[in-house]
């Protein structure tokens, strides 16, 4: 039985990746990575702290962070020098000049250590994430006609995705839990 084209060609395939969602493999390379490494595990990483409840993951941001008490951008550190260039590499991936990337949010995931179902705050624009070291997998979902539709992404180290469009801003996405410590450097611009 033939299938029909969809009416709303906006909507992805059941269990296919939502549309303004963008994935490359190998935006870097092991000695970048390497070298990334290194500069974050000097970072003042400290638990992701919100409304009081601690999460297994270690974070610290730059140029702007989200004030969960406040429900607003707040100022930040400076991006440290080790993360410019790739800023600068993920930014021209992205087709945006690398000062628009306002904030840098560095995140720790220790073996064990995800992130739950989320979209990020109103106040941020694109959404782009670098993975090192390890792979994980990118969960999305959406509610759809009271059922949710979800996709998943596997995400190899060194590589860079983009949330856009409805991807950011129509579906909640999640990390899993993984085996072995991985590194993630999510670059927003604000709304």
């Amino acid at each position: 039985m033939p299938i029909q084209a969809s009416l709303f060609p906006d909507e992805p395939p059941p269990g296919g990746q939502p549309s303004g969602f963008r994935y490359t493999p190998n935006l870097i390379d092991g000695e970048e990575e390497r070298r990334l490494a290194a500069g974050i595990a000097a970072l003042p990483l400290k638990p992701f702290e919100f409304h009081g409840y601690l999460a297994n993951r270690r974070v610290v941001s730059f140029g702007y962070r989200y004030d969960y008490a406040r429900r607003a951008v707040a100022a930040a550190p400076d991006v440290p020098s080790f993360l410019l260039d790739l800023r600068a590499r993920v930014a021209a991936w992205a087709g945006v000049a690398p000062d628009d990337f306002r904030q840098v949010l560095v995140n720790e995931y220790a073996p064990g250590a995800g992130i739950g179902w989320h979209r990020d705050k109103p106040q941020f624009g694109l959404v782009a994430g670098v993975s090192l070291l390890s792979p994980a997998t990118l969960r999305f979902r959406r509610r759809d006609a009271g059922d949710w539709r979800r996709a998943a992404v596997p995400l190899a180290p060194r590589s860079v995705y983009l949330l856009a469009g409805e991807a950011r801003s129509m579906w909640e996405h999640s990390i899993i839990e993984g085996d072995a410590l991985r590194y993630s450097v999510t670059f927003r611009t604000l709304a």
